[in-house]
């Protein structure tokens, strides 16, 4: 695998490595578990879903999971990943989603590493980016305003659940 490091000075994004089980399981909180992942994570289950990113890199899979790493000692801040196909996406487009850990945020570190995984979709053929966010959460949907991204059609999840949706022309991102 050819190991993909994308940073701004700030922030590095990287795959995610086994080795960041431990950080990720310390880090978890009441609103990753809400937002992002749905249930609390166990060592098994990360470890399971980190080979599954690892494997998707190897393959050029459609799933590029990266860790958010600050770039003065590569703590683990949180995770950010691209789908470039999946359930409700058109052709180029990509879905963005991310995570901080709860000591990280308010820092900008999420809209930094959006603004690098938007470029690398770019570089990798993606045409748009869309982020869906539950209309309570209020932090991310700031993420991507901040981010460049602006209101697109709300939709709805498998089970139901309403998503407000931001794009960005990727074109721009890759500037």
């Amino acid at each position: 695998m050819h190991e993909v490091k994308l940073s701004d000075g700030i922030i590095t994004l990287s795959p995610l490595r086994l080795d960041d089980v431990e950080a990720h399981l310390a880090g978890e909180d009441e609103l990753l578990i809400r937002w992002l992942s749905g249930g609390p994570g166990t060592r098994e289950g990360v470890e399971a879903y980190v080979r599954h990113c690892r494997e998707q890199w190897d393959t050029a899979g459609p799933l590029r999971a990266f860790g958010i790493r600050l770039c003065a000692d590569e703590v683990l801040a949180g995770t950010i990943d691209l789908r470039f196909a999946g359930d409700g996406l058109a052709p180029g487009q990509v879905n963005v989603a991310y995570g901080l850990y709860s000591s990280w945020r308010g820092r900008g570190l999420a809209t930094r590493a959006v603004l690098l995984a938007s470029q690398y979709a770019a570089s990798e053929g993606g045409v748009e980016a869309v982020i869906k966010v539950e209309p309570e959460n209020s932090a991310s949907a700031a993420v991507a305003r901040r981010a460049g991204f602006t209101p697109g059609k709300p939709t709805h999840g498998k089970d139901g659940t309403r998503f407000d949706c931001y794009v960005r022309d990727l074109h721009a991102a890759a500037q």
